[in-house]
């Protein structure tokens, strides 16, 4: 079904394009890691403060987070567009998060533009650290989205899609210890922590016969040692724990630390475990939110493909978020299908103009969506009744996690 987006907002948004292909350029041309988004997070709140955003710097006790607010001149409810802009270590912006930072800014700013007596606040928040650092679950944790009553934000990939379900992931750091020897003249001094980590991700090779297919277990050894000469002292795995919900996540974790326990046993060494990130959640789109974007990408000429099981994405902190709260995270196809994300052809996509063109529309659909979500009641009626519907409720004796 399509849903013409009004002309002047469409107009607004046309005249911001220049200003999102800038934008997006120079954070693609600047990246910077989880957490150290300095010189991004600048630009987006100084962005938004000249277009008369009241801007919250370092909010969270996070340097690189910000809140940016319009608050309109009558109560009403509390919706909230959603900034990435952090990149990959080595890799750069090849998760297109400048696209997700320029396109929903620019979304927000149309709407603000557009609607400035609109009812209720429009919030911009700026999460950083999605990649590995769980920046908007510390934010949630934080207090940030407390008063948020509906979260919008978009991902540019291979294929378009309405919404698309993701894992839950455990950051795993792993550090066997051993007792470091000359590998030559005394190895039998030694205990080597390389040993231990070696036969750890055998054992975790094993075990993916005995899990579930929608479980994933993935990772790298981080450091291995100094010399071939010396018995490495120390080795370092950095793994990723994967499963289709955050109640198998825990039933799965345990059987891999146990693997890394057994390793540690049989090669006379030792291994300590830690969290390296909190824990993502599964993803819980709201498809009412979903399918109104939906029809506004139509209505532009562009056609989101319904969600499917069959296609999963990897993981994110949106996924903490929506479970908390209405949120959406619709995908726009910037690149050949099939093109791998996290990827040197996903990274030179993320600057290409079909990306920018891409950008555009889910920034038009989705400042129509925030719109829709503060100025019809019973528009958002409908969208809380779904999420109260799809998020589960703990049993009788059960503590809500």
């Amino acid at each position: 079904m399509k849903q013409p987006v009004p002309a002047d907002l469409r107009a607004a948004v046309h005249e911001l394009r220049p200003l999102l292909e800038q934008l997006s350029l120079d954070l693609h041309t600047t990246p910077e890691t989880r957490f150290e988004e300095h010189y991004a997070a600048e630009q987006l709140a100084g962005r938004l403060a000249a277009a008369g955003f009241e801007v919250s710097k370092g909010v969270a006790g996070l340097p690189t987070a910000f809140t940016a607010t319009h608050r309109g001149p009558v109560d009403g409810p509390t919706v909230a567009v959603l900034l990435e802009y952090d990149a990959l270590p080595g890799i750069g912006h090849a998760c297109g998060h400048n696209l997700i930072a320029a396109g929903g800014l620019t979304a927000a700013v149309a709407a603000a533009a557009v609607r400035p007596e609109h009812p209720g606040t429009l919030m911009v928040i700026g999460t950083p650290g999605e990649e590995g650092g769980g920046g908007k679950i510390l934010m949630l944790e934080r207090g940030v989205f407390d008063d948020v009553d509906a979260a919008v934000m978009f991902h540019p990939g291979d294929r378009s899609l309405m919404a698309r379900h993701a894992l839950a992931v455990c950051h795993l750091r792993l550090t066997f210890h051993g007792v470091a020897a000359h590998a030559a003249k005394m190895p039998w001094d030694g205990r080597s922590a390389a040993a231990g980590a070696q036969l750890f991700l055998t054992a975790v090779d094993s075990l993916r016969q005995f899990v579930p297919p929608t479980a994933r277990v993935h990772g790298i050894i981080a450091h291995g040692g100094s010399a071939p000469n010396v018995v490495p002292d120390r080795t370092e795995v950095d793994l990723f724990v994967r499963e289709a919900t955050s109640a198998a996540l825990d039933a799965l974790v345990p059987r891999v630390l146990a693997a890394a326990d057994g390793a540690a046993l049989a090669t006379g060494t030792t291994v300590e475990t830690a969290e390296t990130a909190p824990r993502y959640a599964e993803r819980n789109d709201n498809l009412v939110m979903g399918r109104r974007i939906a029809a506004y990408t139509a209505g532009l000429g562009l056609e989101l493909e319904p969600p499917s099981p069959s296609n999963p994405a990897g993981s994110s902190d949106i996924g903490n978020v929506s479970i908390k709260l209405p949120a959406i995270h619709p995908y726009v196809q910037i690149c050949a299908r099939d093109t791998p994300s996290h990827s040197v052809p996903m990274r030179e996509a993320a600057r290409s103009p079909r990306a920018h063109e891409a950008a555009t529309t889910m920034a038009t659909a989705m400042a129509a969506l925030v719109l829709d979500l503060l100025g019809d009641p019973e528009f958002l009626t409908a969208v809380r009744a779904e999420f109260d519907a799809s998020v589960p409720r703990p049993t009788a004796g059960q503590e809500p996690s």
